[in-house]
């Protein structure tokens, strides 16, 4: 059996912006990533991707490359969680014990949810900006349309980044509307939510955007089955069922937790793991904290939540392996940089219960209003930021608050 201070389960964002954050305030902390994956992708730039404007490759470093300074790397998948004797059990490999331990699994997609769906991806017109494989293909078909039915979906919340879906269709939009076939392109956006988007005060330009593309909104309508040879896709509505034909189909998988995590004695009844939205820290298991899409928290799933909350998870780990209480607080940010158009963004920042937080003064970016410069953020500026700054524990605007601040 090996030991560790920490072990952090999942080297995706979360998980190493968490070491790096560990690191940086006690380099002599004996850390390990578990970790399977050979590879480790900007996934915010997948959007991009299936809008021409990034390549797959552009987006891809080795995880080796990644895993800071004095981290022990073990290439492995957890198999099984034990809180109750602090250990995790690896594929192929020796018990690992820890005396705390930092999940950060991510959540799962779940193409196979939908019936029909996984046999026709990336073919028959059907494609998803969610898995990198198809995000070209995206670009293909947007290119290759000039007229016809595309349909874009959205299922039930929770999903990495609620705004993604609407990316993908405004920035198809825009590519129909520059090349002059919008005029022959009928949109569809059919979600299984009640709203455009969860935080009212984007809503308007929001429904600025769809009028302008002409797209046909359609709430609660949620996307089960679909039939790529015939290329139709079918919806439950409230009302029941109903079958639309499309020429291109872009689907958001449903999304759920990931199974060794949903089967461990650590989830919630709903499979992700329990901890308090404030601390990170297990509502059960003292010495156990989650980040990222993997914890319950009600905030946005997005790379920008995790750029808060891994120096908080830090803060917090540190003090409960020193015998205190947490005194960071995490207030429930989250960004969605929603791209309405090629070249100009609606920066939405918020937290919990969808208070407005935005980083930027209004006279420089007003995140209610389409702005060219948070495209210059999202395209030029965040993804140095991923890989030089939040995965190198560097905190830029994300240093973590007082509990007392977040609490008030």
């Amino acid at each position: 059996m090996r030991n560790h201070d920490v072990v952090i389960v999942g080297g995706g964002a979360g998980g190493i912006a968490a070491a790096a954050s560990l690191l940086r305030r006690r380099p002599s902390l004996d850390v390990a990533i578990i970790e399977p994956s050979e590879d480790h992708y900007y996934q915010p730039g997948f959007t991009l991707v299936g809008a021409g404007i990034f390549s797959t490759e552009q987006l891809r470093r080795s995880t080796e490359s990644l895993i800071p300074k004095g981290a022990t790397w073990h290439r492995a998948a957890v198999t099984a969680f034990a809180p109750d004797d602090n250990r995790i059990t690896p594929d192929g490999g020796d018990t690992i014990a820890y005396r705390l331990l930092i999940v950060a699994t991510g959540n799962r997609l779940d193409f196979d949810a939908v019936a029909g769906l996984t046999e026709t991806l990336g073919k028959n017109g059907v494609t998803s900006n969610y898995r990198r494989d198809l995000a070209p293909y995206t670009w293909e078909l947007v290119q290759s349309l000039k007229g016809g039915t595309a349909l874009f979906t959205q299922p039930p919340m929770p999903i990495k980044c609620a705004g993604a879906p609407q990316k993908a269709m405004y920035l198809s939009c825009s590519e129909w509307e520059r090349s002059g076939a919008l005029a022959q392109m009928n949109v569809e956006f059919h979600t299984a939510g009640a709203v455009l988007f969860g935080v009212a005060a984007y809503v308007p330009a929001l429904e600025l955007t769809v009028d302008r593309y002409g797209i046909d909104v359609h709430l609660g309508s949620n996307l089960v089955a679909v039939d790529g040879p015939g290329k139709t896709a079918t919806f439950k509505t409230a009302e029941g069922e109903t079958t639309r034909p499309f020429d291109m189909l872009h689907v958001t998988p449903p999304q759920k937790p990931v199974e060794v995590v949903a089967d461990s004695a650590l989830a919630d009844s709903s499979g992700y793991v329990e901890v308090d939205a404030a601390t990170l820290r297990h509502t059960r298991y003292p010495n156990v904290m989650a980040l990222g899409d993997t914890g319950n928290m009600p905030n946005a799933k997005t790379a920008a939540a995790v750029r808060k909350q891994a120096p908080v998870v830090a803060v917090n780990a540190l003090e409960i392996l020193d015998g205190r209480d947490p005194s960071a607080g995490y207030d429930g940010y989250g960004s969605c940089p929603l791209t309405v158009e090629k070249g100009k963004i609606l920066l939405a920042e918020f937290g919990y219960g969808g208070k407005l937080l935005p980083t930027f003064p209004s006279w420089l970016i007003d995140g209610t209003r389409p702005s060219h410069l948070a495209w210059v953020l999202k395209k030029d500026l965040l993804p140095p930021i991923y890989w030089d700054a939040m995965l190198k524990g560097h905190e830029w605007l994300a240093k973590p608050q007082p509990l007392q601040k977040v609490n008030a």
